[in-house]
């Protein structure tokens, strides 16, 4: 349970990174937006725990679907840009169909917290891919996190 409450908090951090790191040449609403939703879905799954791990499931695959669209779309508009975006794209779809998989299973709180496991261990392997991806496409002297 105690992933459901890291998981979230982990992303503001990412996200924040990855504001950082990018160049003023892009809108950072995306990742504002971004970081906000992760930062009130970390409370809201806190206090889901505390109604039962249904509802804490529900909450959270209401959030890995929102992030899920918004790293697609973020890592479609910035693939020509950037490059090295396969990673958050990826990542991105994976969330949505996550999150759907969480919702749907909200009911039986084992399958949902079993598949949780799978998805946060794809979900790291994907920020360390991507920031490797980034780290070899993107100009000398800057730096790229998400």
């Amino acid at each position: 349970m105690v992933l459901l409450i890291i998981y979230p908090a982990w992303d503001v951090i990412g996200t924040l990174l990855d504001i950082r790191a990018q160049g003023s040449s892009q809108s950072k609403t995306p990742q504002y937006v971004n970081a906000a939703i992760s930062a009130i879905t970390t409370l809201a799954v806190a206090l889901g725990l505390q109604k039962g791990v249904p509802e804490a499931l529900m909450v959270f695959g209401a959030w890995a679907i929102l992030t899920g669209l918004i790293q697609l779309i973020l890592g479609l508009r910035r693939r020509k840009l950037l490059g090295g975006q396969g990673p958050m794209i990826i990542s991105g779809g994976q969330s949505i169909l996550g999150g759907s998989s969480f919702i749907l299973l909200a009911h039986d709180p084992t399958m949902g917290i079993s598949s949780l496991a799978g998805y946060a261990a794809f979900g790291a392997f994907y920020y360390l891919l991507a920031a490797y991806r980034l780290g070899k496409t993107t100009p000398q002297g800057t730096v790229a996190v998400h």
